[in-house]
């Protein structure tokens, strides 16, 4: 992981190129006022925190200042927490603690499955899966 300054903030890094992932983002930031920065994984180094476009075409990115990396509803979870609000610091204690997660998590996949269909959503937010 690069060196990060103590005052920066930690990551949450999503599809920019998807207008869905875009607004919910938005949307999320604007309401629950989180402790972090928001940032489209194409303009980042991937790679510099170990990685890939094709896990973060997949699921938003959640990069603390140290720790391991959390994706997808995990990753929304550790973002509430860092709120500025307590409801929403709940909501995200909630939504990662068991037996929650267990259900959050196909949620969260579905909703990624088909965010091309939700609105703000467009043909270039479509996840393409690539067989070998």
């Amino acid at each position: 992981m690069p060196d990060r300054r103590p005052e920066e903030l930690p990551l949450l890094v999503f599809d920019g190129d998807c207008g869905f992932c875009t607004r919910a983002v938005r949307w999320l930031f604007a309401k629950a006022k989180p402790a972090a920065e928001a940032i489209r994984y194409q303009q980042l180094d991937l790679a510099a925190y170990d990685t890939t476009a094709e896990r973060a075409g997949h699921e938003v990115l959640w990069i603390p200042l140290d720790g391991p990396i959390s994706g997808g509803a995990d990753g929304l979870a550790r973002l509430l927490r860092t709120a500025k609000t307590r409801r929403w610091r709940v909501a995200g204690r909630v939504l990662g603690a068991v037996p929650v997660r267990w259900s959050a998590r196909p949620v969260y996949r579905a909703v990624a499955r088909n965010r091309h269909r939700l609105p703000g959503g467009t043909e270039a937010c479509a996840i393409r899966i690539v067989s070998s």
